[in-house]
């Protein structure tokens, strides 16, 4: 779960998320929201993958990514367990 919190970490990595609680988006509509480089976007989009929160799926030349609620829903509840003192 570590991974979890340094994806969450980062404020651009926080909005990709917020993107996709709305709906799967491509790699390409993602970064055109951003100010920053299609490399520096995919970086992201790696960490996120490899936290577990985001999935990938290929749609002819096509990465769309979407939101993975359950796991999102386990770093929340650790994080309400923390704030609990559970």
């Amino acid at each position: 779960m570590g991974c979890c919190f340094k994806a969450i970490g980062d404020e651009t990595r926080r909005e990709i998320l917020s993107i996709l609680s709305r709906s799967d988006e491509t790699a390409g509509d993602i970064a055109n929201r951003f100010k920053i480089s299609q490399p520096t976007v995919s970086n992201h989009l790696k960490t996120l993958k490899e936290a577990g929160l985001i999935s990938e799926r290929k749609d002819k030349q096509n990465r769309i990514y979407s939101l993975n609620r359950e796991e999102l829903r386990n770093v929340i509840s650790t994080l309400e367990q923390i704030a609990q003192g559970s």
